[in-house]
């Protein structure tokens, strides 16, 4: 997310009690997690692990609990504590402001746009020209839609990241900081999910249309002219790149990334990085001639098991009748 007006990282170091390594004069711009930090933003990281990957990463500022090197064009505050020292800056940045009405006046909507019956439009939304929001569909704030955008009833655009960090026994959530961004002419179906990314966009190309029970997980892309079958589930952070057909109930884990052009047939389970212009079938996916062959020997176990018995029988029979 970036900031509406830069801040000092020395003022942001005073705010969360953290030491400076590096030039305290910079101006930061933007509160991000580590896979969306470009330069001039600031991140986080409080597990040795990923150390290295905040500080080789393309962020200016790294709030993290142990004293470092600082590399050179960055600047490191140092805190106990950098998740809620983090997640503190997130809140006073993109704070919670309730609604007191079904369309906020802060809500930028064109003309030609129509609201159907119990429709909610939260604050800071823009809605492009021609768009049509169906009955009781829910645009949460901070939420940019297109031009002749369709989204069918009972839809929530722009709910809360499922992101949580884990305490012993308990999880803290991530305040999001994120949007929801539709460019035109998308259609969404009825009854709909799509979060907001923790601190970057989940962003839905231009010309893609789902079905009904779509969840978008945050922070995911999804490229230009997709089609999306009923009760397809994308994973946090993953991309789908332009041109791709999920069928029904296709689950795609986070993080990951589908090739341009790429099929997966219904009820497949996407777990790792699939290469565009194919079709993937089964849980984990793989290229659907090989699934088919997988299949196929399957079905002709219970044959070979019969026949693996019969050999036995006829084997064992065999060393009786040789005995002396």
């Amino acid at each position: 997310m970036k900031l509406h007006t830069p801040i000092a990282v020395s003022e942001i170091a005073e705010k969360i009690g953290a030491e400076i390594i590096g030039d305290p004069n910079r101006m930061v711009y933007g509160l991000n997690e580590i896979h969306k930090v470009e330069e001039g933003d600031m991140t986080f990281v409080d597990k040795e692990k990923y150390f290295d990957a905040s500080l080789n990463s393309a962020a200016t500022f790294v709030i993290m609990n142990r004293r470092m090197h600082c590399p050179e064009g960055m600047t490191l505050l140092i805190c106990d504590e950098p998740f809620e020292a983090y997640n503190s800056l997130v809140i006073e940045q993109r704070p919670f402001v309730p609604l007191t009405a079904h369309v906020s006046d802060t809500a930028e909507i064109h003309p030609t746009v129509i609201l159907e019956p119990n429709v909610v439009v939260g604050h800071n939304v823009k809605i492009g020209a021609h768009t049509l929001i169906q009955a009781n569909t829910t645009i949460v704030s901070n939420t940019i839609i297109g031009e002749h955008v369709n989204i069918h009833p009972n839809s929530v655009i722009g709910s809360d990241a499922f992101y949580y960090k884990r305490y012993g026994t308990h999880h803290q959530k991530w305040h999001s900081g994120g949007r929801v961004i539709i460019e035109d002419n998308v259609e969404i179906g009825a009854c709909c999910t799509i979060n907001i990314g923790v601190s970057g966009d989940t962003v839905i190309g231009e010309g893609t249309k789902f079905d009904s029970q779509v969840h978008i997980g945050h922070g995911a892309v999804i490229g230009k002219h997709c089609l999306f079958a009923a009760q397809v589930g994308i994973g946090g952070k993953a991309i789908i790149e332009d041109g791709c057909c999920l069928y029904g109930q296709v689950g795609v884990a986070q993080n990951i990334t589908i090739g341009a052009g790429a099929i997966v047939l219904g009820q497949s389970g996407v777990s790792k990085n699939i290469a565009g212009d194919k079709t993937y079938f089964g849980s984990p996916c793989q290229e659907v001639r090989e699934t088919y062959k997988q299949l196929a020997v399957l079905r002709k176990l219970p044959d070979l098991n019969k026949l693996m018995r019969a050999l036995e029988e006829f084997q064992a029979k065999n060393n009786n009748n040789t005995q002396p």
